[in-house]
């Protein structure tokens, strides 16, 4: 099974609001776009990790506590990267 578990990190004095996806030991931070909702800034850094680690496939997305769960889809349901 793949999973891609992405978490919201607020803005600080250096840095802006972001998503951090991990997908087993990779990691990729997106910066939080405010023209978009919540589940679609979550799917865009899952996409960047997926895309970096040459991942491709239909995805279901889910919150969980403190950000959003992606686990690889095998009857073809939501997300594709």
């Amino acid at each position: 099974m793949i999973a891609i578990t992405t978490k919201f990190h607020g803005a600080t004095n250096t840095r802006g609001s972001r998503i951090t996806a991990t997908m087993g030991q990779s990691r990729a931070t997106v910066p939080y776009d405010h023209a978009l909702g919540a589940e679609a800034n979550h799917a865009a850094a899952a996409k960047a990790i997926a895309q970096r680690r040459l991942v491709k496939g239909e995805w279901i997305s889910a919150p969980v506590a403190g950000g959003w769960v992606f686990v690889m889809d095998t009857t073809g349901d939501r997300w594709e990267f």
